[in-house]
Formats: structure tokens, sequence, C-alpha cells
């Protein structure tokens, strides 16, 4: 079977490294010239280890990644912290994986190192879709650059803005999610000590909240600050804004969240859309996924997870239905569209828990806080995600 992956993001290079894995011949078409991510951190819950480790990279995950030790939650103005979840061993002894956190770059290029060793003609840069037909069960994929090819197998994890997707659904009907975020990544030796800590942090308010979590064994620390409003339009990772515009978001908010975004070289702002979960993202011999076909706000840290998950059910997928590609599809999206869908309306459920107005004042705020952290409450949120694991789901 001669597939093809379309998009060489998380997503795309773990369904090749475990299509590979099984033995299948994969070609992945990246439009960048050269295979890196903009520069932010990305948390990976034990599911996500899961699929890492499972694919054989857990010795290059433990020299890149941030072990991290544990999450809390802090109040925005006065900084009261309460601990929200343990991580570190911890994590290992309950779903079998450890929760880490990483930056993109680092883990994409772990991952395009592992393909490399396997098979050095699979990743073609510089390769940007300009059509997608199929005929016959045959997928024609023309490139700019280069020569058409035809495939039997057609990936896209093209992203958010999946050109795959619209070829085969149209337009999606994304809109405004009434959230904008700021994200940045930040040297930790311009940071006071008290800062430089292995614990991944959500300061809540109300209408903003803010994350931060060290990457790259605690050397840098990542920040991702999400406000109300609807000033920007453009859903892009990839737009400046002024660490001024960004000091005036927060600029009520803990001494410390100042800190922070002063010590962000250049801080980035997009506009987070929300979408539908799509009830089928297959057509014929053209199937997708990650945020191709389950876009999230970010809110539950599951994102890159789900991509990675996608990757290797798929794997599976194709190995045990062998050629018969249309059941391999059909067990492919019925093994994973109840569980997305769960995420991307728990992802939009956490943006409201997370800028509750009861969260003004200190006493409204540990009133409300209890509640909605309380070991009973964290559970039911995060303990169907973390124990999933990809080798024993059913397929």
């Amino acid at each position: 079977m001669r597939i093809s992956i379309v998009g060489g993001g998380l997503g795309g290079l773990t369904a090749a490294l475990a299509l590979l894995n099984q033995g299948f011949k994969v070609t992945v078409y990246e439009q960048a010239k050269v295979l890196k991510e903009l520069g932010a951190g990305v948390q990976l819950g034990p599911n996500a280890v899961g699929v890492l480790y499972q694919l054989g990279l857990q010795t290059q995950m433990q020299g890149i990644a941030s072990d991290t030790k544990g999450k809390r939650v802090r109040l925005w103005n006065t900084g009261q912290s309460w601990p929200l979840f343990d991580l570190g061993a911890l994590a290992v002894s309950m779903y079998g994986y450890p929760y880490l956190t990483v930056h993109r770059a680092d883990l994409q290029r772990v991952l395009a190192e592992k393909i490399h060793a396997i098979d050095p003609t699979c990743i073609v840069l510089d390769a940007k879709v300009s059509g997608v037909e199929q005929k016959n069960g045959i997928v024609s994929l023309s490139l700019e650059g280069h020569e058409s090819v035809e495939c039997d197998l057609l990936i896209g994890a093209d992203g958010v803005h999946s050109i795959i997707r619209k070829t085969l659904f149209g337009d999606d009907e994304a809109r405004q999610s009434g959230i904008m975020a700021w994200r940045g990544v930040i040297d930790c030796k311009k940071l006071p000590s008290h800062m430089n800590e292995m614990v991944a942090t959500n300061w809540v308010g109300p209408g903003a909240h803010v994350v931060q979590y060290p990457l790259r064994n605690g050397a840098l620390m990542n920040f991702v600050g999400a406000i109300e409003g609807n000033r920007w339009e453009i859903e892009s990772w990839s737009e400046k804004g002024s660490t001024q515009e960004c000091l005036d978001d927060f600029k009520a908010w803990h001494e410390d969240i100042q800190t922070l975004i002063k010590a962000i070289d250049t801080p980035y702002k997009w506009v987070l859309k929300v979408r539908d979960p799509m009830p089928s993202w297959t057509k014929g011999s053209i199937t997708l996924l990650g945020d191709a076909c389950h876009p999230m706000l970010p809110f539950l840290a599951q994102g890159a997870g789900m991509a990675l998950e996608d990757g290797f059910i798929l794997s599976r997928a194709l190995k045990k239905f062998g050629a018969n590609l249309p059941q391999a599809l059909e067990h492919y999206e019925k093994a994973r569209i109840e569980r997305t869908s769960k995420v991307v309306e728990g992802s939009n459920a956490n943006a409201k828990r997370f800028h509750n107005p009861a969260l003004a004042d200190a006493r409204g705020a540990a009133e409300y806080v209890n509640k909605e952290w309380s070991e009973e409450r964290v559970k039911e949120r995060y303990e169907w995600l973390f124990r999933y694991n990809v080798q024993e789901v059913e397929i």
C-alpha cells in the first residue's frame, strides 16, 4: 500500500513513524523548506507519552522533556495556590507513564530523526499541496515544484487550516470563541529563583487565565495567557505582538505574571476559534487526523495528545485490516470520533471554568476553586484522558 501524509507536524510524523514500525511504505509531504515547529511548548499527559514510548522514543523523551512534578492553580491577583494534581512518579504509578512538558521543536526533531533512521527518503520538504483528486481508489496529489504523485491512501495531517479537509468537505464553520491568547517562551535565567520550579501552574481569574510550565529540563518557561475579547482576527501562531500590549491585558495581575511577560523576547498572539466536532472525516481513500479533523481550544492540554493517539490508532487499524482499506478507515474513525469529540467539548467547558466571575475576589475564589478543583472534580475531568492506552484500545 502506498501511503502519503500531508503535513510534517507532530501528528503527521507520529503517524509516519507508527506506520513505518508496522512495515508500511510512507511518504510525508511538508510545505516548509526546513522541518521546524514554531517555538512553543506542549503538555503531554500520560496518554500521549505512552504513544511516544511505545514508538521507541523513551530515551529521546527523557533527554528533551521536563518531568513536571505537579500541577497547581493560583489566583490571579493574590497568588494564592492550590494543588491541582501530583505528577512525576505518581503519574507513572497511576497511569503507567509520566506527565511531561516539551518544546514542540524538540519533539518534532526526535520524531523526524527516528523516521530518518528507518527510511531516509520518507520526509519530503518544500512540497506544498496544490490539488487533490481521487478516482477508482487511487489518490493523485499535486505538489508545487514537484511531479504529481499517486497513492492508495492519503492522510491529511495539515493542521487547523487543512487543505485536505477543505478539498473533502469544503470550508469549515469556525466561530469566534470570544477568547484571544498570548504565548511566548522565556529563558529561565531571566526569572527569579522562586519562579524556577518544575511545576505547571494555571493562574485563574475573571475573564482571563495564564498557563506556565517548564521546558528543556527547566531551562525555559512556556507562557500562554488567554483573555476574553475580540480585538484580533488572525487565527495564527506567528502574529507578533508587543510586550506593552500584553502587559496592558494583565496589568492588574500578580507581580509574577508581570515578571513573566517582561521576560518574553517576542510575544505572539492568536485568536482562538471554535469548531463543532466532525461526524466523519474520511472520504474514499482519504482520511484526516489531528487538528485537521478535530481542532480544539487548548484548555485541556490535549491537542497534541489527540493527534499522537490518532496516528498510532490509524496504524493499528491499517495493520489489522490489511488491504481492506475501507474497513480499516471505518474502524479508525469509530475508535477515535467519540473520544476526540469529548475532548473538544471538555476543552470548551474549561474555558468557562478558568474565567469564572467568582474568581474576582479572594473569598469567592477560594470557595469556587475548592469546589471546581476538588479531587473528585479533577478526576472526572482527567482520569478518563490519562488512562487511555493506544495499544490496548479496541480497534
